[in-house]
């Protein structure tokens, strides 16, 4: 009797340290500002061939609009960045030219996914920022460059459902978490998949300007909530998935061009979870237009593609970032049918609000 006693109350002692370091540990440690800066510099660093749309442009966005931030959009070159799956950006600034004006580093280093994880500039970059004390962020498979340079053995890290395989075998001293769609280890921020940027970007906005500020853009964004609760798991492409994808992309006769017109003070980050959605049917093409380069309400510098002549408007109309992911898979669904809706939400890692987790069996009701 007296060694039962003896292991409950050790069982309530572990449970009750347990609880806070839970609650905690999904939670970036606030701003401590360095270096006499008034603000942090947030440098959000991409490829100018292929860096993923929403995983670059929605951090930029948010964190610009916070106000409490010097947010830079980088690239390797000082040249526009082709973003996957649409649109084009020009940077502020190449990897060179930061480095040149900001010697002592960023504070925060955004990584989305890119075309090549293993890029020798880019982990470069990377390296160095860490040396210098940058906290990294790991958009989605932005993580892999991170796995890349070397800093994430021993550290709890996530990433998107589709590399989960491959990360396990290519980094198998990393300590992959699940279904979360953030995780932070100390100065290390990784996410899950694509969906994941704005929750992400909210709880970064927390860390830097406090929960107040994080609340009230939270609000101007639509979301009621950013928490890291997600079902990771529960997504997958499958047999159906795959053969929806093929079908769409060899149905050359079917594939439809679709623009979207580009003006000053447009939302950046609706639009760039708008877009990536209906860019990923493997039937879509969405082309930015305008008559010259336009800057977004966070000062984003979008260069058109193409002059918009004979190209049709994309479906849909622009919603607030929380909706617009639902919106345009009900205009996917509407136009291509429901399984090119699970395809696209598959790869961008969202559960529509009110829909069943196929593993977990749950009613998902959180914000995307």
């Amino acid at each position: 009797m007296r060694h039962t006693v003896q292991l409950s109350r050790y069982l309530l002692w572990l449970l009750c340290l347990a609880v806070p370091t839970q609650a905690a540990e999904e939670s970036l440690e606030p701003y401590q500002p360095r270096f006499g800066r008034e603000r942090p510099v947030v440098a959000v660093v991409g490829q100018n061939r292929m860096t993923e749309l929403a995983d670059y442009v929605v951090p930029l966005g948010v964190l610009r609009r916070s106000g409490h931030a010097q947010v830079l959009a980088l690239a390797n070159e000082a040249a526009p960045i082709e973003l996957m799956p649409a649109l084009s950006l020009r940077p502020d600034a190449s990897i060179a030219e930061f480095r040149q004006r900001f010697p002592q580093g960023a504070d925060y280093l955004i990584v989305p996914a890119v075309h090549d994880s293993r890029d020798p500039l880019l982990l470069e970059f990377i390296r160095q920022q860490a040396a210098l004390g940058s906290t990294l962020v790991g958009i989605c498979d932005g993580v892999l460059p991170l796995a890349h340079a070397g800093l994430l053995q021993g550290r709890r890290a996530t990433g998107h459902w589709y590399s989960r395989s491959q990360r396990l075998k290519d980094f198998p001293d990393t300590l992959w978490q699940e279904d979360r769609r953030y995780v932070v280890d100390g100065a290390l921020m990784t996410t899950s998949g694509v969906s994941a940027a704005l929750p992400a970007s909210l709880a970064l906005v927390e860390a830097i300007a406090g929960h107040i500020r994080a609340s009230t853009l939270a609000r101007e964004f639509g979301v009621a909530s950013w928490s890291p609760e997600h079902h990771s798991q529960g997504f997958a492409l499958g047999a159906q998935g795959y053969l929806t994808a093929s079908g769409n992309y060899l149905a050359r006769w079917r594939h439809e061009r679709f623009a979207v017109t580009l003006h000053d003070g447009l939302d950046e980050v609706a639009l760039a979870l708008r877009v990536d959605a209906w860019a990923r049917t493997f039937r879509t093409q969405v082309y930015g237009v305008a008559p010259h380069t336009v800057r977004s309400a966070g000062g984003l510098a979008f260069v058109p593609q193409r002059d918009g002549a004979g190209l049709p408007a994309l479906p849909g109309r622009q919603m607030d970032a929380a909706r617009a992911i639902d919106e345009a898979l009900d205009g996917i669904a509407g136009r291509y049918g429901e399984a090119t809706r699970r395809l696209v939400a598959a790869q961008l890692e969202h559960a529509p609000a009110g829909s069943v987790n196929p593993v977990k069996g749950q009613i998902e009701l959180h914000s995307p």
